[in-house]
């Protein structure tokens, strides 16, 4: 069986997730896929090739999510909307976000990490904008930070919970955080 290119991504993002990109050979991640490190190259031109494939969906996709709350506002339907997205946003790309919230301060002369890292900054200043107190600005922090963090760590401390569950916890802690948020008026 002939591992696929959207195969060695997973590898390569799981490796990259635990044992971190710059200790993660391309040798070892075709040591994991079962291939030479010339397979892994026929699909990848180099590590942070593989890097890029692996991660680019997750930044492409937060970066949907922030378009769409400029549209929608902080108002309770707005923020409602933005807390449901961003959940669902962490569940699917625990491992990108793993890689972005514990790695991505140190690989910051990797060109997709600095595009992670500036979507960062760009949820970062849309909700320093967008909000009328430093208390404000810290509970989006505390909330959206924390429960990014929780959920990237879950792997490696075996703390699971079923999905659904994790994702109705979530939404409901997350809403309760942010609902004194005041809306700066226009």
């Amino acid at each position: 069986m002939s591992t696929s290119a959207e195969e060695l991504r997973a590898i390569a993002l799981a490796e990259f997730a635990t044992a971190g990109y710059a200790a993660t050979s391309l040798h070892r991640i075709a040591e994991l896929a079962g291939l030479s490190k010339s397979s892994v190259l026929y699909h990848y031109s180099s590590k942070e090739t593989l890097l890029e494939a692996a991660v680019s969906p997750a930044i492409e996709r937060m970066g949907g999510i922030l378009d769409t709350l400029q549209v929608n506002s902080l108002s309770p339907a707005g923020r409602a909307s933005f807390l449901n997205e961003f959940v669902d946003f962490i569940l699917e790309y625990r491992r990108e976000v793993n890689l972005f919230i514990n790695q991505g301060p140190s690989l910051t002369d990797v060109p997709v990490i600095d595009q992670a890292n500036e979507v960062v900054q760009r949820l970062a200043e849309y909700f320093a904008t967008n909000t009328s107190s430093v208390e404000d600005k810290m509970r989006f922090g505390i909330a959206l930070g924390g429960a990014a963090y929780m959920l990237c760590t879950q792997d490696s401390l075996g703390v699971q919970s079923p999905i659904d569950e994790t994702r109705a916890a979530l939404v409901t802690i997350l809403s309760e955080l942010l609902a004194p948020i005041a809306v700066p008026a226009p």
